[in-house]
């Protein structure tokens, strides 16, 4: 059987694995984002607190993602938990970084003038200092859903959702006539749905960033 006859026999599967993987990796995104820009705006007016911030999600990354989850399946089991843990935890830092550089990144001036016209801490952060900051954040966003992307196909380990499992599978039937298959279907699957997500992204910033910070 060749590829493009094992992807007709299977399509239905992959595209649930593929739903599954999307799916994932989103949710994760949403609370990495989130958690992120939070840490970001307690963390960026002090030197301290921001390298302290920055360095603590960074030290996540340097736990190879199997590990991560090995060591998660014993505190919160098998499948989704370890998965969403995992994948939030290493998103972190990209946004974290990001969001401190940007919020840091503002004119002082623009934000005297906020203050100057009444605009109190919180409105001077909603409506002056986060929009400025957001094409930095969404940098960070793009950088982190892609390594997300590819460290979901280790969620398989742990029963985890995606198309780790057409990976795996593949991997441990190596010298049957579909494991190479499955390996590259889950690859290229990935591959596929990382482009649709920074597409996705590349939308979002034409939208919501002016032309002028663009540029």
């Amino acid at each position: 059987m060749n590829f493009w006859e094992y992807l007709g026999s299977r399509h239905q599967q992959l595209l649930a694995d593929a739903y599954q993987h999307a799916s994932a990796v989103f949710q994760c995104m949403v609370v990495a984002t989130v958690l992120g820009v939070l840490i970001g705006v307690a963390a960026y007016r002090s030197e301290w607190a921001g390298n302290l911030a920055t360095t603590a999600t960074s030290t996540v990354l340097t736990i190879p993602a199997l590990a991560m989850i090995g060591l998660l399946v014993p505190v919160v089991g098998l499948g989704v938990a370890p998965t969403v843990t995992a994948l939030t935890l290493y998103g972190l830092l990209p946004v974290v970084r990001n969001a401190i550089v940007g919020l840091r990144g503002v004119d002082p001036a623009l934000v005297d003038a906020a203050r100057g016209i009444g605009m109190s801490a919180p409105a001077r952060l909603l409506r002056v200092e986060l929009p400025l900051a957001w094409p930095p954040i969404l940098t960070g966003i793009r950088v982190a859903t892609q390594m997300l992307m590819g460290i979901a196909a280790i969620a398989a380990y742990a029963s985890g959702p995606g198309l780790g499992n057409e990976i795996f599978r593949g991997i441990a039937s190596l010298g049957s006539k579909n494991a190479l298959n499955q390996v590259l279907a889950g690859t290229l699957g990935i591959i596929v749905l990382a482009l649709l997500f920074d597409a996705v992204y590349v939308l979002i910033g034409r939208l919501t960033i002016p032309r002028g910070i663009r540029v």
